[in-house]
């Protein structure tokens, strides 16, 4: 077999028209076998072990082409069509100074859950979170998700409570998170338990409702969740059960799978700091997550893809806010306190969470202040605007696409609360703070309402 020395101390072994470095067995034009350190200009290339120091110009894959170990590469990576690039489970491609990747056919990238990502990462790593359900990408400081083919930015909100004249309310409506205007009638909640402080959460496609207690004499509330897919009008559809009945709790998702509490149970008055947890694709019943740190109802929550927030505890009535992570069922952490005691308005997108309005019972008054957390860091609560118009938003919901939060409904009064519901839809620009904007209302006015969107911080994005 001839060999031809390029340099000293290099063979290059031919066969067949081939070139083999540090292989016999060189079936391709050019078969790279071990760790190799050297600047190539390669065209052409049908397999890969482990190299490094190209020169800076266009890498060209043709064929299929595995990588499975540490890669760099100063020029762009250039994927042809018909050819298929994979990147294995533990390896890397460090682009260097690359500035793009021209993908004309497939590109597979790295697979795995949250505990699978790189240590230390290079900013501009892309791999798909199978936890998630998203393709995510490292900034250089954090993992963010993109939003591919975006949601549409739908709300809905639906239930809630009329104190003048004790009315309970089932019906759903919707609206456009980036357009504004009043709600459109989307059909009805079943249970009689809707009516009134159940939880809500969602994934992309898909809303859920769950507990709560109706216009039902001695009613404390019940065990029924219910569904509805958030792209189509229509009533809501049996889902599966909670742990208990009860009510005056609250929830939060991820993309995949939602977490609910439940609260104020029977027998009254028995507050708890049971978590439920379902798996938002699939009915059935709920199952068991673990404990909140804080016993109480009247909480409000948000999420980032990664963790979930219950904030605002009656009778505590101290604002405590407590931590969960939804990967992993088991008891809640405290985050910190929010300057209002319970009752907020709570949305968020994948960074930041707001907490509006509440009040700070039994001491007088109903807060207009508007707070936020970023949801990375631990006990950074921080002053973010004010509620519209004044108005209190004691006991309304909050929902939220990756640019805008929408605070719907609730008991509008400074002081006293509980007695004038209103119909108001005020939203924010969750990247900026400042005071909350008329946006339109809904058709009712409630309060203990409760709402969802198929784009909010929980679903990733970015």
């Amino acid at each position: 077999m001839p060999i031809a020395r390029i340099g000293y101390g290099t063979d290059f072994i031919l066969k067949d028209q081939g070139v083999g470095i540090a292989t016999d067995t060189a079936d391709i034009k050019l078969k790279v076998g071990g760790t190799t350190k050297a600047n190539y200009n390669i065209t052409g290339i049908a397999s890969l072990t482990n190299y490094a120091g190209f020169s800076a110009a266009e890498q060209n894959i043709a064929g299929v082409t595995t990588v499975t170990g540490e890669h760099s590469t100063l020029g762009d990576i250039v994927v042809g069509v018909g050819s298929v690039l994979n990147v294995s489970i533990g390896a890397t491609v460090c682009t260097g100074s690359v500035e793009s990747i021209s993908i004309t056919g497939h590109f597979a990238p790295p697979c795995g859950g949250v505990q699978d990502r790189q240590e230390c990462p290079v900013e501009g790593t892309v791999r798909f979170n199978k936890d998630l359900n998203t393709l995510e990408f490292y900034n250089g400081f954090e993992w963010r998700q993109f939003t591919v083919n975006g949601a549409s930015g739908r709300a809905v909100t639906g239930g809630g409570y009329s104190t003048p004249d004790n009315t309970f309310y089932y019906n759903l409506e919707y609206f456009n998170i980036s357009s504004g205007g009043n709600s459109i009638d989307f059909g009805v909640l079943t249970s009689d338990g809707g009516g009134r402080r159940g939880s809500s959460f969602s994934s992309s496609t898909r809303g859920v409702f769950a507990s709560g207690y109706g216009n039902v004499p001695g009613s404390l509330g019940h065990n029924v969740i219910e569904y509805i897919t958030i792209a189509s009008a229509g009533n809501a559809m049996d889902f599966g059960d909670a742990s208990d009945n009860g009510y005056t709790g609250n929830g939060c998702s991820s993309s995949t799978r939602g977490v609910l509490n439940i609260r104020y149970a029977a027998p009254a008055p028995n507050y708890n700091n049971v978590m439920d947890y379902v798996e938002i694709a699939t009915k059935g019943d709920a199952k068991d997550f673990g404990d909140l740190v804080d016993i109480g109802g009247w909480n409000a929550c948000a999420a980032s893809p990664t963790r979930g927030f219950f904030g605002g505890f009656y009778p505590r009535n101290d604002g405590s806010l407590d931590e969960i992570k939804f990967s992993t069922t088991g008891t809640a952490v405290d985050f910190g306190n929010l300057f209002s005691t319970y009752g907020q308005a709570a949305c968020s997108n994948s960074v930041r969470a707001i907490f509006a309005g509440g009040t700070n019972y039994p001491s007088p008054g109903y807060p207009i202040l508007i707070q936020s957390i970023t949801m990375a860091s631990t006990g950074s609560i921080t002053d973010f605007g004010e509620t519209f118009d004044g108005k209190s938003t004691y006991g309304g919901q909050g929902m939220a696409s990756q640019t805008r939060g929408c605070i719907v409904a609730g008991w509008g009064s400074k002081a006293p609360a509980g007695v004038d519901e209103v119909t108001t839809i005020q939203y924010i620009d969750l990247n900026s703070g400042g005071t909350a904007t008329y946006f339109g209302d809904v058709s009712v006015p409630t309060a203990a309402n409760r709402g969802l969107s198929d784009s909010h911080g929980g679903l990733g994005g970015y």
